[in-house]
Protein backbone atom coordinates (compact mmCIF):
# COMPACT_ATOMS: atom_id res chain seq x y z
CA UNK A 1 0.00 0.00 0.00
CA UNK A 2 1.22 3.51 -0.84
CA UNK A 3 2.19 5.78 2.03
CA UNK A 4 -0.45 8.37 2.91
CA UNK A 5 1.13 11.76 2.18
CA UNK A 6 -0.62 13.74 4.92
CA UNK A 7 0.00 13.37 8.63
CA UNK A 8 -3.20 12.32 10.39
CA UNK A 9 -4.04 14.27 13.54
CA UNK A 10 -5.66 11.98 16.13
CA UNK A 11 -6.44 12.29 19.82
CA UNK A 12 -4.24 9.63 21.36
CA UNK A 13 -2.06 6.54 21.24
CA UNK A 14 -4.99 4.12 20.92
CA UNK A 15 -6.09 5.94 17.73
CA UNK A 16 -2.55 5.80 16.35
CA UNK A 17 -2.32 2.07 17.13
CA UNK A 18 -5.70 1.42 15.49
CA UNK A 19 -4.71 3.29 12.30
CA UNK A 20 -1.37 1.47 12.12
CA UNK A 21 -3.19 -1.86 12.58
CA UNK A 22 -5.53 -0.87 9.76
CA UNK A 23 -2.95 0.49 7.29
CA UNK A 24 0.46 -0.70 8.49
CA UNK A 25 3.30 1.06 10.31
CA UNK A 26 5.02 2.30 7.18
CA UNK A 27 1.88 3.61 5.44
CA UNK A 28 0.62 6.14 7.96
CA UNK A 29 2.04 8.81 10.25
CA UNK A 30 0.04 10.40 13.04
CA UNK A 31 0.34 13.37 15.31
CA UNK A 32 -1.44 12.96 18.64
CA UNK A 33 -3.18 15.76 20.50
CA UNK A 34 -2.89 13.65 23.67
CA UNK A 35 -6.47 14.12 24.76
CA UNK A 36 -8.73 17.11 25.14
CA UNK A 37 -6.04 19.52 26.35
CA UNK A 38 -4.41 20.97 23.23
CA UNK A 39 -1.12 22.70 24.02
CA UNK A 40 0.41 25.58 22.08
CA UNK A 41 3.32 23.27 21.26
CA UNK A 42 0.97 20.72 19.66
CA UNK A 43 -0.75 23.45 17.62
CA UNK A 44 2.70 24.56 16.45
CA UNK A 45 3.55 20.97 15.43
CA UNK A 46 0.29 20.67 13.49
CA UNK A 47 1.02 23.94 11.64
CA UNK A 48 4.50 22.70 10.72
CA UNK A 49 3.08 19.35 9.59
CA UNK A 50 0.55 21.19 7.42
CA UNK A 51 3.33 23.21 5.77
CA UNK A 52 5.55 20.16 5.17
CA UNK A 53 3.13 17.37 4.20
CA UNK A 54 -0.42 18.48 4.93
CA UNK A 55 -2.62 17.17 7.71
CA UNK A 56 -5.93 15.37 7.99
CA UNK A 57 -7.91 16.02 11.16
CA UNK A 58 -9.44 12.70 12.26
CA UNK A 59 -10.80 13.05 15.79
CA UNK A 60 -13.37 10.97 17.64
CA UNK A 61 -17.05 11.70 16.84
CA UNK A 62 -17.85 12.90 20.36
CA UNK A 63 -17.94 16.23 22.22
CA UNK A 64 -14.18 16.35 22.92
CA UNK A 65 -13.31 15.25 19.40
CA UNK A 66 -15.50 17.97 17.89
CA UNK A 67 -14.04 20.55 20.28
CA UNK A 68 -10.48 19.59 19.30
CA UNK A 69 -11.42 19.61 15.60
CA UNK A 70 -12.78 23.16 15.96
CA UNK A 71 -9.63 24.40 17.72
CA UNK A 72 -7.34 22.79 15.13
CA UNK A 73 -9.49 24.03 12.26
CA UNK A 74 -9.22 27.62 13.52
CA UNK A 75 -5.44 27.31 13.82
CA UNK A 76 -4.98 25.46 10.50
CA UNK A 77 -7.99 26.41 8.33
CA UNK A 78 -6.70 24.66 5.22
CA UNK A 79 -6.30 21.27 6.95
CA UNK A 80 -8.16 18.37 5.39
CA UNK A 81 -10.81 16.65 7.48
CA UNK A 82 -12.11 13.10 7.78
CA UNK A 83 -15.20 12.11 9.73
CA UNK A 84 -16.15 8.78 11.25
CA UNK A 85 -19.90 8.43 11.89
CA UNK A 86 -20.83 8.04 15.57
CA UNK A 87 -22.50 4.70 14.81
CA UNK A 88 -19.16 3.33 13.53
CA UNK A 89 -17.20 4.36 16.64
CA UNK A 90 -19.20 2.54 19.31
CA UNK A 91 -17.16 0.39 21.72
CA UNK A 92 -17.85 -3.33 21.99
CA UNK A 93 -18.42 -2.99 25.72
CA UNK A 94 -20.76 -0.45 27.27
CA UNK A 95 -18.08 0.96 29.58
CA UNK A 96 -16.05 2.58 26.80
CA UNK A 97 -16.49 5.89 25.00
CA UNK A 98 -16.93 6.59 21.30
CA UNK A 99 -13.68 6.46 19.43
CA UNK A 100 -11.77 5.72 16.26
CA UNK A 101 -10.06 2.87 18.08
CA UNK A 102 -13.38 0.94 18.05
CA UNK A 103 -14.05 1.25 14.31
CA UNK A 104 -13.73 -1.52 11.76
CA UNK A 105 -10.99 -1.32 9.12
CA UNK A 106 -13.52 -0.72 6.32
CA UNK A 107 -15.12 2.19 8.20
CA UNK A 108 -11.77 3.85 8.91
CA UNK A 109 -10.69 3.46 5.28
CA UNK A 110 -14.04 4.84 4.06
CA UNK A 111 -13.70 7.89 6.34
CA UNK A 112 -10.18 8.63 5.10
CA UNK A 113 -11.20 8.04 1.48
CA UNK A 114 -13.88 10.74 1.85
CA UNK A 115 -11.56 13.51 3.08
CA UNK A 116 -12.80 17.08 2.74
CA UNK A 117 -10.47 19.84 1.62
CA UNK A 118 -10.96 23.57 1.99
CA UNK A 119 -11.50 25.30 -1.33
CA UNK A 120 -11.79 28.91 -2.45
CA UNK A 121 -14.20 28.16 -5.29
CA UNK A 122 -17.31 30.30 -5.51
CA UNK A 123 -20.14 28.78 -3.52
CA UNK A 124 -23.62 29.97 -2.58
CA UNK A 125 -23.78 29.31 1.13
CA UNK A 126 -26.62 27.89 3.15
CA UNK A 127 -28.33 29.94 5.84
CA UNK A 128 -30.59 29.43 8.84
CA UNK A 129 -33.71 29.41 6.65
CA UNK A 130 -32.30 26.50 4.61
CA UNK A 131 -31.76 24.54 7.81
CA UNK A 132 -35.36 25.19 8.89
CA UNK A 133 -36.77 24.33 5.45
CA UNK A 134 -34.92 21.00 5.41
CA UNK A 135 -36.01 20.15 8.96
CA UNK A 136 -32.44 20.25 10.23
CA UNK A 137 -33.53 22.78 12.89
CA UNK A 138 -36.78 23.26 14.74
CA UNK A 139 -38.42 19.86 14.25
CA UNK A 140 -38.81 17.07 16.82
CA UNK A 141 -36.55 14.84 14.70
CA UNK A 142 -33.96 17.52 13.77
CA UNK A 143 -31.31 15.89 15.95
CA UNK A 144 -31.80 12.49 14.26
CA UNK A 145 -32.02 14.15 10.85
CA UNK A 146 -28.65 15.94 11.31
CA UNK A 147 -27.14 12.71 12.59
CA UNK A 148 -28.28 10.72 9.52
CA UNK A 149 -27.58 13.47 6.97
CA UNK A 150 -24.15 14.22 8.47
CA UNK A 151 -23.28 10.54 8.35
CA UNK A 152 -24.36 10.17 4.72
CA UNK A 153 -22.50 13.31 3.66
CA UNK A 154 -19.48 12.23 5.74
CA UNK A 155 -19.29 15.55 7.59
CA UNK A 156 -20.08 14.13 11.02
CA UNK A 157 -22.71 15.11 13.56
CA UNK A 158 -22.76 18.42 15.44
CA UNK A 159 -25.25 20.86 16.86
CA UNK A 160 -27.30 22.92 14.41
CA UNK A 161 -24.95 25.92 14.29
CA UNK A 162 -21.86 23.83 13.60
CA UNK A 163 -23.76 21.66 11.12
CA UNK A 164 -24.59 24.79 9.10
CA UNK A 165 -20.92 25.81 9.30
CA UNK A 166 -19.82 22.40 7.99
CA UNK A 167 -22.31 22.47 5.11
CA UNK A 168 -20.80 25.78 4.03
CA UNK A 169 -17.17 25.01 4.85
CA UNK A 170 -17.21 21.79 2.83
CA UNK A 171 -19.37 23.36 0.14
CA UNK A 172 -21.87 20.52 0.12
CA UNK A 173 -23.74 20.58 -3.18
CA UNK A 174 -27.49 21.27 -2.81
CA UNK A 175 -28.30 18.08 -4.74
CA UNK A 176 -26.20 16.01 -2.32
CA UNK A 177 -27.83 17.65 0.70
CA UNK A 178 -31.35 17.16 -0.69
CA UNK A 179 -30.61 13.53 -1.51
CA UNK A 180 -29.36 12.89 2.04
CA UNK A 181 -32.46 14.55 3.53
CA UNK A 182 -34.76 12.54 1.22
CA UNK A 183 -32.95 9.33 2.16
CA UNK A 184 -33.58 10.11 5.82
CA UNK A 185 -37.25 10.80 5.07
CA UNK A 186 -37.59 7.49 3.21
CA UNK A 187 -36.10 5.55 6.09
CA UNK A 188 -37.90 7.37 8.91
CA UNK A 189 -41.16 6.37 10.51
CA UNK A 190 -42.90 9.71 10.22
CA UNK A 191 -46.66 9.73 10.47
CA UNK A 192 -47.75 11.26 7.16
CA UNK A 193 -51.24 12.26 8.36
Amino acid sequence: MTKIKEIIVVEGKSDTNRLKDCFGDDVIDTLETTGSALSDETIKQIKIAQQKRGVIIFTDPDFNGNRLRTIIQKAVPDAKQAFLPRSKAVPKHSDGSLGIEHAKDADIKAALAAVYTHTDEEFTSYDHADMVNLGLIGEPDSHQRRLAVGSELKIGYTNAKQFLNRLNMFQIAPTDLLTAVKNFDKGSTHDTK
